[in-house]
């Protein structure tokens, strides 16, 4: 099968990394842009053998056997992101001061914060002490929505807060699920101390549905470089 590096949308693009690469040990990165005036699929072609990235599991299985680092590149428009596992390679040169640790610096991008970190809480409600992809919203966008929502919390219906929520394009993963329940309920303390209806809770979009990240089709765009 060839090789698939382009995410055809930001939540594929967003899910291969969080639940595919870093659980498999690719949390060393660099992010890049590709000028709008250069065909992304050249620097695809490039990059994968420069690096030597299009390789059949067994061969990725003989490296890491070997104490050699295994890579992958995923893109979305013009956005590429090259992973890596611990190991030898050229990639760890070429690329070294540019180099990120995601357990340490999370990957951001289009109000998205990727990370690899323990903790959480099981499905009991127990401690979690594993490590973990952590995909949440950006610092930036968590405070703007809330701020927007708490504002439009005075002065709106119930039923265009409800909407508004609703629409949010964001997969609400846990750590998403978290932030938005907090917006929820500023938002309700705000309109009970109004006298206001408050806004049922089953507006949220909590339930993430799961993509094909590399299936070509429409998609409404939040976007962020």
């Amino acid at each position: 099968m060839k090789y698939r590096v382009e995410a055809t949308s930001i939540q594929g693009f967003v899910q291969q990394i969080a639940c595919s690469y870093l659980r498999h040990g690719y949390w060393f990165y660099v992010r890049g842009f590709i000028p709008l005036d250069k065909d992304p699929s050249i620097i695809d072609a490039k990059l994968l053998t420069k690096y030597k990235i299009d390789v059949s599991e067994s061969t990725r299985a003989r490296r890491k056997k070997s104490g050699r680092a295994n890579l992958q590149l995923i893109r979305h428009q013009h956005v590429f992101v090259i992973l890596a596992t611990k190991g030898i390679h050229q990639f760890y040169k070429e690329e070294a001061n540019a180099i990120q640790d995601i357990r340490r610096r999370p990957l951001q991008y289009a109000g998205y914060s990727v990370s690899y970190k323990p903790g959480g809480r099981k499905k009991d409600g127990s401690r979690d002490d594993k490590w973990h992809a952590h995909v949440a919203m950006t610092r930036d966008l968590y405070l703007n929505l809330k701020a927007t929502f708490t504002e439009r919390a005075r002065v709106e219906s119930v039923a265009k807060l409800a909407l508004a929520f609703y629409e949010l394009p964001i997969a609400p993963y846990a750590p998403v699920r978290r932030q938005l329940l907090t917006i929820h309920r500023e938002v309700n303390r705000i309109r009970k101390l109004a006298g206001k209806q408050t806004v049922p809770i089953d507006v949220l979009p909590l339930r993430r549905r799961v993509v094909r990240p590399f299936e070509h089709r429409r998609e409404k765009n939040t976007s962020a470089k």
